[in-house]
């Protein structure tokens, strides 16, 4: 099977915001059902601000377990926005890679607590301050 026909077969059938218990609760035509931790969606958020405009440019998100999701927008049919609730809104979340989320969780979850442990940071520390390192100046 092609990613193409695969793609065909991931369409959502159902979303549902559940702020409360902070999870996005998706279905797809195939029958994958996931709740994705509105944390996970945060810190893997595809915009630039989080994966940066190439390999390493990465920005390690810290502080997000209580983010909530207060605006969900449709991209066309293929993709999400969400507003969430530190002000990020620039991650277009498509079918393919909510599905992905959805199911690598475990992965994901602890190649995030990886990384955090790698930069000696913990979950909850508030995001540093940018600086002009960051910025590309040295």
């Amino acid at each position: 099977m092609n990613a193409a026909a695969d793609s065909q077969q991931r369409l959502p059938t159902d979303i549902t915001v559940h702020n409360q218990s902070k999870v996005l609760e998706i279905a797809f035509s195939d029958g994958a059902h996931f709740r994705i931790p509105f944390e996970l969606m945060r810190v893997y958020s595809p915009s630039a601000e989080v994966k940066g405009h190439g390999p390493g440019q990465e920005v390690l998100q810290t502080g997000k377990r209580h983010v909530d999701i207060v605006g969900l927008e449709a991209v066309g049919n293929y993709a999400v926005q969400p507003t969430f609730s530190d002000g990020h809104d620039t991650g277009i979340f498509g079918w393919d890679y909510l599905y992905v989320l959805g199911s690598k969780q475990d992965e994901l979850w602890q190649d995030y607590e990886k990384r955090l442990g790698e930069a000696g940071v913990q979950r909850d520390d508030p995001m540093p301050e940018p600086s002009a390192k960051s910025c590309g100046s040295h």
